[in-house]
């Protein structure tokens, strides 16, 4: 009983220095580990002080999903690096994605919309098979807004896989997890919901992360994880979508399919109660991405 009580203290100390370790790491940036890391397939801090094109895609709405309510723009209204008071903690600035009220704005194609937000891809700039992809993120919180930050195939949705590393949609107290592929898309089973512990919310500092092997997909938030898919799970449901290259994604939505899911909201806009449209007219919805990186 004795030997048994040392081995268990000592393996609880680990967990804890694990765990304590993974919590330093969401509180502080991590600009000093990354750019030495041998390992390092992509990293960006966003300390250039403007978007960086060789990784990213600054994407213009043209065809729309899920019902969201807003068109996504290529403009420093709604794309912003720099520092600031909503920057606090990130190390050499950050990037802002802020959903803006426009109302009546008109797309290239002429479709209308009463808000605008941002969204970026890496698609054919960085794309990576297999590998560990994080990112420190702060979010706020409002029923219907949406952002995410996820890892999707270049092919035909959904037969080349979709990873959502990280998506809310308001509620402070959670984050999910979720894949969709051939046989498993739109409304999937594989999904998973994550709480924050006590005194933790979307509106601090979090690394989101995802393992992935040829063999399974493991999701993490500050280092813990959170939920484990493998393939076998996976084929259950249909065909494994994960041994072909993806592409990074970080945006915010507004409304839409699945926060209307959640709040039930109809009106004044799907999935966007009147508070969430005062707080994005005030110009105070915002996901703030300190860096994104992927290592192998």
């Amino acid at each position: 009983m004795q030997i048994r009580f040392v081995v268990m203290r000592r393996s609880f100390l680990l967990i804890a220095l694990t765990a304590a370790a993974w919590v330093a790491l969401a509180a502080t940036p991590l600009q000093q580990v990354t750019t030495a890391d041998p390992s390092l397939l992509f990293f960006d801090d966003f300390s250039a002080g403007q978007l960086d094109r060789t990784n990213w895609n600054a994407i213009v709405t043209g065809r729309t999903v899920n019902n969201e309510q807003q068109a996504y723009v290529d403009s420093s209204d709604t794309l912003t690096i720099g520092t600031g008071p909503e920057t606090a903690g990130a190390q050499n600035g950050a990037l802002i994605i802020r959903a803006r009220r426009r109302p009546g704005f008109k797309t290239p194609e002429g479709r209308a919309f009463d808000f605008i937000s941002g969204r970026l891809e890496s698609r054919s700039k960085f794309e990576f098979t297999y590998g560990t992809a994080s990112a420190r993120i702060k979010l706020t919180a409002g029923a219907g807004l949406w952002p995410a930050f996820w890892a999707l195939g270049t092919g035909r949705w959904p037969d080349t896989g979709e990873m959502d590393i990280m998506e809310n949609v308001g509620d402070p107290t959670w984050t999910n997890f979720a894949l969709h592929g051939p046989g498993y898309s739109g409304n999937t089973p594989l999904v998973s919901r994550q709480h924050f512990a006590r005194g933790g919310d979307i509106t601090g500092w979090h690394v989101y992360s995802m393992d992935w092997t040829t063999d399974a997909l493991v999701f993490k938030v500050d280092g813990a994880e959170e939920y484990r898919v493998t393939r076998a799970m996976v084929e259950q449901h249909g065909r494994w979508a994960y041994d072909n290259p993806k592409f990074l994604i970080v945006n915010l939505a507004l409304g839409g399919q699945y926060p209307q899911s959640v709040n039930k909201v109809t009106e004044p806009y799907v999935g966007l109660p009147p508070s969430t449209v005062d707080l994005i007219a005030a110009d105070k919805a915002v996901m703030v991405v300190d860096w994104v990186r992927v290592t192998r």
